[in-house]
């Protein structure tokens, strides 16, 4: 008993510092492309981008494989963990190191691939640390639409503050992408392909993901009036049982 309760402990242990490390790698993925794509830098042509990307999906799959080998049903990890896996494969170096060329538009989609990887695993991380199943599922979705809403706007201002008068800086682009997502509108109207191919996107999102929230939210309203009707009565019960022995003495 006592070494099955050391070994949860230390499983428990190794899995914290692992998902701190990836916590830590998805802060700095999602800051550093943030960075060059606001610089326009080219992915493709700079070692020390393409060197970083390579040992950070390195240690994203070692964490995989190593809970993988940890987990009691690893079939289920399996299933459960199958976009982390794919998140985690190292894409634009296998490009890079075949040689292989895309068209321009695709050549520059490729370039947010590690943003979306940094996003996806902040998101599924910080689903990790929160203990109940239902709250960790609506923060996932909850910085899954955060995220979303942020990549788009990065993509949609890299290819229309060029061409597109209503976008003059990355704050137009981002209450593009927010106003689009709550399918609410802006005044900003797509100019490029790209641009009309995430307003369509973001909206998809949001019509899928915002009414969980109202789900979640309702829940939890009606759980907490459940639980204030319950308390009421027990109340109500216990005066009643003090009430009685008097009512009956006389």
């Amino acid at each position: 008993m006592f070494l099955r309760e050391l070994f949860a402990t230390r499983k428990e242990v190794i899995y914290n510092i692992l998902h701190l490390i990836i916590l830590g790698l998805s802060i700095f993925l999602v800051v550093s492309i943030s960075i060059d794509t606001f610089d326009n830098k080219e992915v493709f042509t700079q070692r020390r981008f393409m060197r970083e990307q390579f040992w950070i999906c390195i240690v994203f799959l070692a964490d995989y494989f190593i809970e993988f080998f940890m987990a009691e049903r690893k079939m289920h990890y399996f299933l459960t963990r199958m976009t982390f896996l794919l998140v985690s494969i190292p894409y634009l170096n296998i490009i890079h190191h075949y040689g292989w060329s895309f068209s321009p538009e695709v050549t520059y989609l490729l370039r947010f691939i590690p943003l979306i990887r940094g996003g996806y695993a902040l998101a599924i991380v910080v689903g990790w640390f929160t203990s109940n199943k239902a709250a960790s599922l609506v923060l996932t979705y909850l910085l899954v639409l955060v995220a979303s809403v942020y990549f788009g706007a990065m993509v949609f201002y890299s290819v229309e503050h060029s061409v597109n008068p209503g976008v003059e800086n990355f704050y137009n682009a981002l209450w593009w992408a927010a106003m689009d997502t709550t399918t609410t509108g802006s005044n900003i109207t797509a100019m490029t392909p790209i641009g009309q191919v995430l307003s369509v996107i973001l909206s998809c999102l949001g019509v899928m993901m915002l009414p969980l929230f109202t789900v979640y939210v309702t829940t939890l309203i009606q759980k907490r009036n459940d639980l204030f009707l319950a308390q009421k009565q027990a109340l109500a019960k216990a005066g009643k049982a003090v009430d009685t022995p008097s009512d009956e003495k006389e």
